[in-house]
């Protein structure tokens, strides 16, 4: 087993997209790198039912959705009153670069800023960062 097969076992992702095509595109690249379970959803009130019915190990997450948008989402799921589900791992995939959405993602403890297009390297290198930083025991999972 290689050293980003063994980083990657047991991952699941959740995309957090409502344009389709950029959903699958996220998709794509995430099974490039070796990601063994994706899950999709079309906006960040599908992507709160995800997270309780998948447990994902990080989320990827739009900024610009309806009816609920990113910014909504980030700071319902680090509201949270259960401790797994508010330290979650969250990266925005955005074309939105505002220093105000930016400064919004670091009060609410964003993971990861990647502005879209998003190269394959840098996605990658971002994950794989996050994965060799978090507790990823059961006991920290919650379970």
């Amino acid at each position: 087993m290689t050293a980003d097969e063994d980083l990657y076992k047991g991952v699941t992702v959740l995309v957090v997209e409502d344009e389709q095509v950029t959903r699958a595109a996220i998709k794509s690249q995430l099974r490039q790198i070796g990601i063994p379970t994706v899950i999709e959803a079309a906006d960040g009130k599908a992507g709160l039912s995800e997270i309780a019915r998948t447990r994902p190990t990080l989320v990827l997450c739009d900024v610009h959705m309806k009816p609920v948008d990113g910014r909504q989402f980030l700071k319902m799921v680090r509201t949270v009153k259960v401790e797994w589900v508010k330290n979650i791992p969250i990266v925005f995939l955005t074309a939105d670069a505002k220093p105000e959405t930016v400064a919004f993602a670091r009060e609410y403890h964003i993971n990861g800023y990647l502005v879209k297009p998003v190269l394959l390297s840098d996605l990658k290198a971002r994950i794989d960062h996050i994965l060799k930083s978090i507790d990823r025991s059961p006991q920290a999972q919650g379970l």
